[in-house]
């Protein structure tokens, strides 16, 4: 309760995708906190969105349970950066992969150069995600909707049906839906829009790889202090956001992690079409 940061925050409006460096505060991923216990050694993880917030927190984490990670990342290359030396740091390796997902071909190459790299994928962790904040329809371009579908659910699936034929039976998949998923929010129509579908496709996917030994199951994070949040929502909004949970703050991205690493742990052989929800004591419905 006390050990994160409470709101009010600054207002402190930033184009996308965001920087967590020009946050006030830095989000915490994990870099001091975390501690591993080799749960996860000697996989091969791949996590989209993996330069900042939630996406850092799971490479961290991950490269501390023994895992080498691969980190898809759209443009923020120095982030990206400080996120790879930080898995080197903990003798395991990382691959940078610099791509727009919301293309089917990037998505392929994405999994191209990790299987090249590091042989198979034991773990996909389908993170990166797109949203803006509009809270009138009429005002929802074309455009910005197919983005966020692209981005959210098709890459899900274009990466989903490229890793699959590379990952062993033990393997996992994880998808980032949200509490937005179950209690949308009507500025977010898109994104929440796409959260149901990741958890739908959560649910039967899973069904359709069990007999493969490939686990599936999606993370619904509650509010969570990313750099989506200034990026995308009015400076007023970000200045109370989290306010409202239970706990009067949002999650650090750290706080996350641990649900990714459950999931991923083979010791979790049971758990398929799971919707952990990390929404700090908000009820998901």
């Amino acid at each position: 309760m006390t050990i994160f940061p409470k709101p009010p925050f600054a207002e402190q409006p930033q184009p996308l995708p965001g920087d967590a460096r020009r946050m006030d505060p830095v989000p915490d991923c994990g870099e001091e906190s975390y501690q591993g216990a080799g749960r996860l050694a000697g996989k091969v993880a791949l996590i989209t969105g993996a330069d900042s917030g939630i996406g850092r927190a799971v490479a961290i984490a991950y490269a501390r349970e023994g895992a080498d990670v691969a980190l898809s990342f759209l443009s923020e290359a120095a982030e990206a950066q400080e996120t790879a030396a930080l898995i080197e740091r903990e003798g395991r390796r990382a691959l940078l992969l610099e791509a727009d997902i919301g293309t089917p071909t990037n998505c392929r190459e994405i999994i191209r150069r990790t299987v090249e790299q590091f042989g198979w994928i034991d773990i996909l962790v389908n993170n990166a995600a797109h949203q803006n904040a509009i809270p009138d329809i009429a005002d929802i371009r074309d455009a910005e909707w197919d983005l966020t579908f692209r981005v959210n659910v098709h890459a899900m699936f274009w990466l989903c049906k490229a890793a699959v034929p590379h990952m062993r039976p033990g393997a996992s998949i994880i998808n980032t839906a949200s509490i937005q998923s179950d209690k949308p929010s009507a500025q977010l129509l898109a994104y929440a829009t796409t959260k149901g579908a990741i958890q739908n496709f959560t649910n039967g996917l899973a069904q359709m790889l069990a007999p493969k030994g490939i686990r599936v199951n999606c993370v619904a994070p509650g509010p969570v202090w990313t750099p989506l949040i200034p990026a995308t929502m009015p400076a007023e909004q970000v200045a109370h956001f989290g306010e409202q949970s239970p706990m009067g703050r949002p999650a650090q991205p750290v706080e996350l992690a641990s649900s990714y690493v459950m999931l991923a742990d083979p010791i979790s052989s049971y758990v398929s079409g799971a919707t952990i929800a990390v929404t700090g004591g908000i009820p998901m419905m």
